[in-house]
């Protein structure tokens, strides 16, 4: 790590204001300067810098942006992309196919897919990812969520894992298989572990534990609750997905006699430390209700569009004031880890609504940084700021994907997906991306050992389902 390092020159730099209702959101300036010294952002602003650092980098040409925040992720799902038979599934079929490959994802596995994904995060400008972990395979090792650390800290993301499960199989009423769920006292022993052996509260973590029960069809009302009882105990954030298909909807009606979202109300979940994915179907009420109680959002389009599931209402849930970030969630649903995908799909997406509930590039842009900030409760990210972390993507803007767009950077990103998404990326002060690479990655062996498991679970998946029907 560099102990200073000063971006010099930016073509346009975006400091993002605390509020997306403020005017000029993204807070921008042309030349002047970002200086880091150690972890942190020390200036930044339009005024020369005349001091001296042991790393310049000449951003004449470059956009330069706070890292975006990655609010809802799947990393195993990474071994499963573009799987016969689901490419035109709903969500629930979308599941039942993939547990039975799922089942059998061991320790290795979690640890190679959860590389490839931050690798992915990192090439497009993504510097703080979360991960909702809840698939612990009754073949695979316990420590699966150490598994996903030791990857983070190899590559240098800013992580904050979910310690996910699910309790309820479809002997119980729900919809895994029941060599995916655990017991839940093993559960809350394994929370405790996590959350002494890893979590770090304090500002500028690079790892703070969250908790995470899958869903509302895969785990016991009991558990829910106990997970809000055990994030007050601890100070921990709480997630899980929410109002994401209509076929949730007509399960809790039918098995709770409640909306999803009023089965989360009774279950104690409705609160400030708490963030869900999806949040497609709620009604006006329940906007309201998630507004005033300040949850958080992780708004996944592409995954919402690859299972057919809804637009999520961003601008009225924004408008009632939930805090709003972008999620690039499972890889086997989406089928990508491109955070700058994700933010123009963001929009794009919008704008198949009627014309008042659009997005435009600055929401997105400050939804992908700011906004994934404050849905992962966390007031030392997602702006470039004096104090703030050292947390900076740059984006050149020679490449084709951007002759013609140059007039507004920012919005260029937004528009036009580059195929090689960014230059630089800095984590907490560190180069983790430079000109481009991955700093320590050798690509081609990961890719190639991604490859190979993927293919063995596949394989695995289908001799099972042979000997199924044989019998």
């Amino acid at each position: 790590m560099h102990s200073s390092i000063l971006i010099r020159d930016p073509l346009l730099c975006c400091r993002m204001k605390d509020d997306i209702n403020q005017d000029d959101v993204l807070d921008t300036f042309r030349g002047g300067h970002v200086y880091i010294e150690g972890n942190r952002i020390i200036s930044a602003g339009p005024e020369a810098f005349t001091g001296k650092a042991d790393r310049v980098i000449d951003a004449g040409r470059m956009l330069v942006l706070p890292g975006l925040v990655n609010t809802h992720h799947h990393f195993f799902q990474s071994l499963t992309r573009n799987i016969y038979g689901t490419r035109r599934s709903e969500l629930f079929d979308w599941l039942s196919t993939h547990y039975e490959i799922w089942r059998g994802i061991g320790g290795d596995a979690f640890y190679i897919s959860a590389k490839t994904a931050m690798a992915e995060l990192l090439r497009s400008g993504c510097t703080a990812s979360s991960d909702h972990l809840y698939l612990f395979p009754r073949n695979a090792e316990s420590t699966l969520i150490d598994r996903e650390i030791g990857a983070a800290r190899e590559l240098g993301l800013r992580f904050q894992p979910t310690r996910g499960f699910m309790s309820m199989s479809k002997r119980d009423g729900g919809l895994p298989p029941e060599e995916v769920v655990q017991d839940e006292e093993a559960v809350f022993e394994d929370i405790g572990r996590l959350v002494e052996a890893y979590h770090n509260h304090r500002s500028g973590s690079m790892l703070r534990i969250s908790l995470a029960p899958c869903s509302p069809f895969s785990i016991t009302p009991g558990s829910m609750r106990r997970t809000v009882e055990v994030a007050e105990e601890h100070g921990l954030q709480i997630h899980t997905h929410l109002a994401e298909t209509r076929d949730e909807e007509r399960y809790c009606l039918e098995k709770f006699g409640k909306r999803p979202f009023a089965l989360m109300r009774d279950l104690g979940w409705i609160r400030e430390n708490a963030w869900f994915a999806h949040c497609i179907h709620m009604n006006d009420a329940e906007i309201r209700e998630a507004g005033k109680a300040g949850i958080g959002v992780a708004h996944c389009p592409t995954s919402n569009m690859r299972l057919g599931s809804g637009i999520a209402p961003v601008k009225e849930l924004l408008g009632a004031g939930a805090k709003i970030g972008i999620g690039v969630d499972g890889s086997a649903s989406n089928d990508s880890s491109n955070m700058l995908m994700e933010l123009r799909n963001a929009m794009l997406i919008s704008r198949l609504r009627e014309r008042e509930f659009w997005l435009d590039a600055d929401e997105v842009l400050w939804m992908g940084t700011m906004g994934g900030a404050k849905v992962l409760g966390r007031d030392d990210i997602g702006q470039i700021k004096a104090g703030k972390c050292a947390d900076i993507s740059m984006i050149s803007m020679d490449r084709l994907e951007y002759a013609g767009a140059q007039h507004d950077p920012a919005a260029a990103v937004v528009f036009g997906v580059a195929m090689e998404a960014v230059d630089h990326v800095i984590v907490n002060g560190r180069m983790a991306v430079d000109h481009g690479k991955i700093n320590g990655l050798d690509d081609t062996a990961l890719i190639r050992e991604q490859q190979r498991l993927s293919d063995g679970l596949v394989a695995m998946a289908e001799k099972h389902m042979r000997r199924k029907l044989r019998r």
